[in-house]
């Protein structure tokens, strides 16, 4: 393809890029501007996908890491006939379809929401774990390409530490970054903040690294080339790129390589934004516009791409003809449909701690649910996921036919690989850590959550019961954090996440279940370190712990209006059934009520709301965490008595007894209350 060609299509993006900024009076046009030639090589020549059809599932997928860069993205989309110039022109405007940070969009091209920087090329490792996964499974016919962008912020937020050493373990081949270069970030020059060497740092944790002017189209293309032939490692090019490509002043003086032009409309950083469209082709008086040899250029290549993907499903078409279960399967795995599970046939020791409850549960799972992937922190011993790994095998370079990553000691790493997974489609994704460690994980959780992505997290040791590891492992404000979540709500109008913290075993099974079942949101679970006594019951257990699937339920009753309503979550439930027997002793009539979900429960009828938890009546809450993870449930009728300070070492029992969750506590609190 003529160099010249791809060289106007990178100068229309840089031309689009700035009219957006400049018109929208905010943005980031410099960088968008010295990543255009990239872009555009790699639309015009190399990603393939089927314009006709674009969540067909063995597309390559691009993940932007850098948001800011947005105009890039949406710019090269219109040329490929994704957007419309009006779209462009309504760039970071209300109820705009071309929002300030991308938002995930496969329909227009847009593979996942980026902005918190880091995050988007570690979904990008995420989705080519997945990619391996099913290749390994299904079958060469499906391999496909994961490229993605990072930028100067993104290799130096921690987390691409992380990504980079999973994706050179584990020898991701078909994983190609390009790393643009342009010595310039948001408030400086790079070399004010760093001077290490970027590609022996890829090169030790086994990436193939080429370095290239990242502005030549000739370059891009033999790298984008070599990096398609790589059979062993990852690839990371560096592209020395230059920021504000092709900016000039009003007087017509250079004005390439600014600071100024990162995070500020050309105008305002001093560019002249007519003289810079004019100096790169354009009609400053019609910005918005596509040149017709570019426009061209992009209808063939759909053409072409069109022709290609018809040419892949009639491959996979005989494939499936010869292989029929095979073929129903990997349907099965790319549905919307939740996978067949019998819960009911689960079977758990009563009395054990819920994190081993969990193991149980991933046991069956590892033997019945063939697209699960599972990780873990480098804690699988220890949040109990070895119940999935016991059953299967981790990965390692060149094999991926088990179903476990051993993500080591990164949990913001892990977190956003799950979100890749999920993302890319035919996955369900979980991953275990302890609760505290939730802090770390917290940005991923939240574009879990923007994304609308069914991730699993499991998180273990809930509370001050850890006991003798003191308070830098003790989670006390964490649920807190999280249940906030709950309250948020998506696009949809949906809580963006279910919270669940059960109560005993037998919830434990069901809080799987509507984990598994919920495919809208991610779903997280607080799990006990220590062993908690089944609730009692007056039937099957878990049976009666089926009814937590609304929230809250009454767990035990008295006749008539309760003098008062126990409520907790977690391990809590068992120290409120501890002082409802003292208190019986001194007549007051109790109902004790767990909540694994608040969120869950708000969104039942208020009909049902009100049978559990009725107005005018003393309500105590208990919980091991901050008093407001309880305090709106409990209301104006009564307290909650939790932790308003960190924990300490020692003995989980002595922390029962001298932080007061303790039946004797509960007796206390009640009568304070009802007097």
């Amino acid at each position: 393809m003529s160099n010249k060609l791809i060289e106007k299509a990178a100068d229309n993006v840089r031309i689009l890029s700035a009219a957006m900024v400049e018109k929208a009076k905010s943005g980031h046009p410099g960088g968008a501007m010295g990543g255009a030639d990239f872009v555009s090589v790699l639309y015009a020549e190399f990603l393939n996908y089927d314009p006709s059809d674009m969540s067909w599932p063995n597309r390559d997928r691009f993940f932007l890491d850098p948001g800011h860069m947005s105009p890039m993205l949406y710019s090269i989309l219109s040329l490929a006939g994704k957007y419309s110039m009006d779209d462009l022109k309504n760039f970071r405007q209300w109820e705009s379809i071309t929002p300030g940070h991308p938002e995930v969009d496969v329909e227009r091209g847009v593979e996942n929401t980026s902005g918190p920087l880091g995050q988007g090329h570690v979904m990008a490792v995420g989705a080519a774990i997945a990619e391996r996964f099913l290749v390994e499974r299904f079958g060469n016919w499906m391999e496909h390409k994961t490229y993605t962008f990072i930028s100067d912020g993104g290799i130096q937020e921690e987390i691409s530490q992380g990504a980079g050493r999973i994706a050179g373990f584990l020898g991701l081949s078909n994983l190609i970054m390009f790393y643009d270069s342009n010595d310039i970030q948001l408030s400086t020059d790079t070399d004010a903040v760093t001077h290490e060497d970027t590609a022996k740092k890829y090169e030790a944790w086994g990436w193939n690294v080429i370095t290239i002017k990242g502005n030549d189209v000739e370059e891009i293309r033999s790298a984008l080339k070599a990096a398609n032939a790589e059979t062993e490692r990852p690839t990371l090019i560096i592209g020395k790129t230059v920021m504000g490509k092709g900016a000039l002043t009003e007087e017509g003086a250079n004005f390439e390589g600014q600071c100024s032009t990162h995070g500020q409309p050309l105008g305002a950083a001093g560019a002249s934004l007519a003289k810079t469209i004019a100096n790169l082709g354009g009609d400053p008086e019609n910005a918005f516009a596509i040149f017709d040899e570019v426009k061209a250029l992009f209808e063939a290549r759909a053409k072409e791409l069109t022709e290609a993907a018809a040419a892949k499903k009639a491959q996979q078409a005989e494939w499936a003809k010869a292989n029929p279960e095979l073929a129903e399967k990997l349907a099965k795995f790319f549905s919307k449909e939740v996978p067949e599970f019998d819960f009911d046939a689960i079977e758990q020791k009563a009395g054990v701690a819920t994190r081993a409850a969990s193991s149980t549960v991933l046991g069956a799972f590892a033997e019945k649910v063939e697209n699960m992937i599972v990780a873990s922190a480098d804690l699988s011993n220890s949040d109990k996921t070895d119940g999935f790994l016991k059953k299967t095998t981790a990965f390692k370079k060149g094999d991926f036919s088990g179903a476990f990553l051993q993500a080591g000691v990164s949990e913001l790493t892990m977190a956003c690989l799950m979100n890749g997974m999920a993302l890319h489609g035919g996955i369900i994704a979980a991953c275990g850590t302890f609760f505290v460690f939730s802090d770390y994980m917290k940005p991923a959780i939240r574009l879990s959550a923007l994304m609308e992505l069914p991730v699993k997290y499991i998180w273990t040791h809930d509370a001050f019961r850890v006991g003798e590891d003191g308070p830098t492992h003790q989670p006390v404000e964490q649920e807190a954090q999280i249940r906030l979540m709950e309250k948020l709500k998506n696009h949809k109008g949906e809580n963006s996440t279910l919270v669940l913290r059960p109560a005993d075993a037998e919830e434990t099974t069901v809080a799987w279940k509507l984990a598994f079942e919920n495919i809208k949101t991610p779903t997280g679970l607080i799990l006990s370190r220590q062993n908690i006594p089944n609730l009692p019951s007056t039937g099957d257990r878990y049976t009666d712990a089926l009814k937590s699937e609304k929230g809250a339920y009454v767990v035990a009753d008295t006749e008539g209006t309760p003098d008062v309503i126990l409520l907790a979550s977690g391990s809590e439930v068992n120290t409120l059934f501890a002082g409802a027997e003292l208190l019986a002793k001194d007549g007051v009539k109790c109902r004790i009520v767990s909540v694994p979900s608040e969120g869950l429960f708000r969104t039942q009828s208020a009909e049902y709301q009100a049978s559990v938890l009725p107005d005018g009546v003393k309500k105590f809450g208990l919980t091991a965490g901050l008093p407001v993870t309880l305090e709106s449930l409990v209301g104006n009728d009564g307290t909650v008595f939790g932790l308003d300070s960190f924990g300490f070492s020692a003995p989980y029992t002595v922390l029962d007894e001298k932080l007061g969750f303790t039946g004797e506590n509960v007796y206390n609190q009640v009568k304070k209350l009802l007097a």
